[in-house]
């Protein structure tokens, strides 16, 4: 059993994204974005996030138990800078069609694409 203890200050929540509102009954809810399934009530935010520390720590207790490898939040993972995308048949052969038009391959093309899209946002 976790003992009950204060969450630091400076808490990074191991990379994790938090998510706080105020729920329809009028509570703070805070979970972690991309691990749903950890959240916590509290009457207050600070109270909310308190408790999820509470929990996420105590999930991390729980893997580590289980012998369980605890999940690594998306922004601390390390990529290896590939990966397969499907898409339909007409949006292939137009992309395949304007990378040999301006002589650069598939891969260079989609990838130029993304980085504009990602710069852009």
């Amino acid at each position: 059993m976790i003992e009950k203890i204060k969450r630091p200050l400076e808490y990074d929540w191991d990379g994790f994204t938090i998510n706080i509102y105020l729920d329809d009954d009028k509570e703070w809810l805070a979970h972690l974005v991309e691990l749903p399934n950890v959240s916590a009530f509290g009457d207050t935010p600070e109270a909310a996030l308190d408790e999820l520390y509470l929990a996420w720590e105590g999930m991390k207790q729980c893997y580590r138990e289980d012998g369980e490898q605890i999940p690594i939040a998306p922004s601390r993972r390390e990529y290896s800078g590939q990966f397969n995308v499907r898409i339909d048949q007409r949006i292939h052969r137009e992309l395949a069609v304007e990378a040999a038009k301006a002589g650069i391959s598939l891969n260079a093309l989609v990838a130029q694409k993304l980085a504009r899209d990602y710069i852009n946002h």
